[in-house]
């Protein structure tokens, strides 16, 4: 009996010996980043390959983190918009928001105050479910006035101060206004205008992903 039992335990450490060991980055677990935004976010007049969301997954996970970041973005939407939606475009479980809105906010001419309300809820609302934030700020167009710019421009740093999270100051940096980096429209970023926000914003995500994800 004991003979037996000396074989059956030298076979199971024969067998055990050609399983690989699970190395900590092997049995990291997908860390989810949720792009809460507008058409910039959507990927509008682009093929899926060349929206925001897939470019900046391919570049974080060229940095080397395990990520998936998951298109919330309607086009046309609104901070209004982004706040109804929150609780069923941002899932469980999910450990880091990009917030992205308020582009349309301006270009209706909606109030700043109502804008700032609205994010001041849906920053509120992920950081009570535990979420991390990373807010992308927007600049109001200059036909709207002086006054109403710089009550919009505002807004953003104000609110990333009050929350302390992170802010990135302009969505559109190194985009806006330049014909080769948008789209027909002038207003959406064509793929090459992508790669520059994504160039641009990635550090800062890449920042918070290995912060939150510790």
């Amino acid at each position: 009996m004991q003979s037996h039992s000396r074989r059956q335990a030298v076979k199971l450490l024969a067998a055990a010996s050609l399983i690989p060991l699970v190395t900590p980055a092997m049995a990291e677990q997908t860390f989810s980043i949720v792009a809460l935004g507008d058409s910039l976010t959507a990927g509008y007049g682009l093929p899926p390959e060349d929206a925001f969301t897939t470019r900046l997954e391919q570049r974080l996970k060229a940095n080397g983190l395990n990520v998936e970041v998951v298109n919330a973005g309607v086009s046309g939407d609104t901070s209004k918009g982004g706040l109804a939606r929150i609780d069923w475009s941002v899932p469980d479980g999910s450990g880091l928001v990009i917030v992205e809105l308020g582009a349309n906010d301006a270009l209706r001419g909606i109030s700043p105050a109502e804008t700032a309300k609205n994010l001041d809820a849906i920053i509120a609302r992920l950081k009570q479910r535990g979420i991390g934030v990373l807010l992308t700020g927007m600049l109001a167009p200059p036909n709207m006035g002086k006054d109403y710019e710089a009550a919009f421009n505002a807004i953003y740093p104000k609110l990333a101060e009050k929350h302390g999270v992170e802010l990135y100051p302009f969505f559109l940096d190194g985009v806006v206004a330049d014909p080769k980096l948008n789209q027909a429209d002038g207003i959406h970023p064509n793929a090459a205008g992508t790669t520059v926000i994504v160039e641009r914003l990635s550090p800062t995500v890449d920042k918070l992903v290995r912060l939150l994800a510790s």
